[in-house]
């Protein structure tokens, strides 16, 4: 059975969200350095795993 207790109609509306959080500028530099290190790391990798590879089977 429902009850009616007193000030429980109407419900309070929703809080808004709390504003998102932004990245300092310190950040933003580590970041973009981050990135740029993950772009050359992809491009160089490859090859010196592939060289690797050539090093290994060459021992053999």
């Amino acid at each position: 059975m429902f009850v009616d207790l007193p000030g429980s109609w109407p419900p309070e509306d929703p809080q808004p969200d709390p504003p998102q959080r932004r990245l300092s500028v310190r950040e933003q530099k580590v970041l973009i350095w981050l990135l740029g290190v993950n772009v050359v790391l992809l491009l160089v990798a490859p090859i010196g795993g592939a060289s690797l590879v050539q090093f290994l089977v060459g021992i053999h």
